[in-house]
Order: structure tokens, then sequence, then C-alpha cells
């Protein structure tokens, strides 16, 4: 019964461990990455919006919004595919 107990208590032990070394998929960098492209594209459609020509044909409708449209995309694929600075590991 003893043994079973410390076996019980050993597992949960482990569980616990692996629970606190795992660590999120993202570095903090990143999630900002992701937030600034998420907000530059906002940007971008809010700025195609202010146009005031007829059926959006000026120069915020066709070539400035789009452009920063363009780089609300472009921003989150470079916030999801940068490396952050990982911590050497131990031996153990």
């Amino acid at each position: 019964m003893l043994s079973l107990e410390l076996l019980t208590l050993n597992v949960k032990l482990r569980i616990k461990n692996k629970m606190a070394e795992n660590k999120l998929v993202f570095d903090k960098k990143n999630y900002t990455l992701l937030l600034v492209g998420i907000g530059v594209l906002l940007s971008g459609f809010v700025v195609m919006s202010l146009d005031t020509e007829q059926y959006g044909f000026g120069f915020f409708g066709i070539t400035l919004g789009p452009i920063i449209v363009a780089l609300g995309f472009i921003i989150p694929f470079f916030a999801i595919f940068a490396k952050s600075k990982e911590e050497p590991t131990k031996v153990k």
C-alpha cells in the first residue's frame, strides 16, 4: 500500500514539474509585433475609408490604404517567424 502511494505521489510530482516547465509558444516580442501588425492592418482599412473621392478612387483609397494594409499583413508574418532568445538548457 505504501509503495502505491509513493508511486502516485511520484507521478503527481512529475506532472507538476512538466507543467511548470511549459512556456508560451511565443515571446513577449512576438506578441507585441503581432498586435502592432493587427493595429497597422486596421489603420489601413480606416485610411481607405477616409477617401472622399467617388468610389474610393482617390489617393487614400487606391495608393496609401492598400500599402498600409499590405504592411499590416507582413508585420505579423515576421512576428510569427521571429526567433526568441532562448536561455541555454542545463545538462542534467
